[in-house]
């Protein structure tokens, strides 16, 4: 097993920079904005009027997106190091998510690299690399997912006085998408070039806070970015990809029944598009505020629901699904001798591995 040491030679307190303060921010007003015209206790009310069994079972199939993200890191980590253990890809899918559930400025990606690392031969930038390749088959299939629920018969139309153009929106998102598949392709065809284009544009327009993750991203994915060459690996990882939001999307549609929303598996589809894309922006640990403005403008202003039963259901379900997790990735990480400062130093120690294997300058 690989390991590194505890600190390095720059001392950086991510928990308290300027990221953090703007996340909880954003998180406050937020929460505000959802429970402007909301009486709290309503929303308590229907919490507590909920199916605990339905709640249970959506609770588990959300549960077991970790262990189906587990098994489809093997593949993409397979061209680096064949046959990591489960276990140890386990233990440190929920160390991450439990750092992002309790730690500022998402240091869950970071975590997991380090974990692995401390786990298996797996280097850390090699496991950092394969995250890359994860979010990106992740962020591919949310896009397709999101127009495939909207062109299904039945699918609402949006109201023309919502506070959202959810349609503009969209078609951003789809833009995005249809760029990084293109991103993708190139990083597949011409890896070394695809990527020095893209450090010098994050050079020109990113200050030095923004730059530094994307260039160290992209620097440590071609560490591990093997499985883009290999069909059948590629073929294995979409698969499993298949799999991890189909299940995320089966505890969706699972806890909607639960707190009698009455919707649709092609509404909870679509919700956890929804819900994902919110979370990817700024927020407090735990991605509260985000979640549940997503929640408030997708159940309340497309679908009608009651604003006190939508957020009933956004309240609950999210902390149904926040505890399970934690609770595994503080045991592995206790099992693995770290604390949670020692897990926030991931950040760190993982930027420094790349900047060793790349040879970056950390000023740039």
């Amino acid at each position: 097993m690989s390991a590194l040491p505890a600190t390095g030679p720059r001392q950086r307190r991510r928990s308290l920079d300027w990221r953090a303060v703007v996340g909880i921010a954003i998180s406050v007003v937020l929460l505000v904005y959802v429970f402007r015209n909301t009486d709290p206790r309503e929303v308590l009310h229907e919490i507590a009027a909920s199916d605990p069994w339905l709640l249970l079972a959506a609770t588990a199939a959300a549960t077991a997106v970790f262990w189906a993200r587990a098994w489809r890191w093997r593949s993409i980590l397979t061209p680096v190091v064949p046959d990591t253990p489960f276990k140890a890809r386990f233990a440190a899918v929920n160390i991450g998510f439990m750092a992002n559930n309790l730690l500022p400025a998402r240091v869950g990606e970071f975590a997991r690299a380090y974990a692995l690392s401390r786990l298996t031969p797996v280097p850390v930038v090699a496991g950092l690399s394969s995250l890359v390749v994860e979010r990106l088959l992740d962020a591919l299939f949310l896009v397709i997912a999101l127009f495939v629920t909207m062109a299904l018969p039945g699918f609402p139309p949006w109201p023309a006085d919502a506070g959202v153009d959810f349609p503009a929106l969209a078609r951003g998102l789809g833009l995005a998408a249809a760029a990084l598949a293109a991103v993708l392709f190139l990083l597949v065809l011409k890896p070394r070039l695809a990527v020095r284009g893209i450090e010098a544009v994050a050079r020109r327009v990113l200050p030095l806070s923004f730059r530094r993750p994307v260039i160290d991203a992209l620097e440590a994915f071609l560490a591990g970015a093997g499985v883009l060459r290999r069909p059948g690996l590629m073929a294995r990882a979409i698969g499993w990809t298949i799999v991890v939001w189909m299940l995320n999307g089966l505890g969706f549609w699972l806890a909607f029944h639960a707190f009698d929303l009455q919707l649709s598996m092609t509404a909870a589809l679509f919700f956890q598009s929804c819900i994902a894309f919110a979370v990817s922006i700024p927020a407090a640990p735990g991605f509260f505020g985000t979640y549940e403005a997503a929640a408030a403008i997708v159940l309340v202003e497309l679908w009608g629901r009651e604003a006190s039963r939508a957020l009933g259901f956004a309240i609950g379900f999210h902390i149904a699904g926040f505890i399970p997790v934690t609770l595994m990735g503080l045991f592995y990480a206790w099992k693995l001798g770290l604390t949670l400062g020692g897990v926030a130093r991931s950040e760190v120690i993982v930027e420094e591995a790349v900047e060793q294997a790349t040879g970056a300058d950390p000023t740039r």
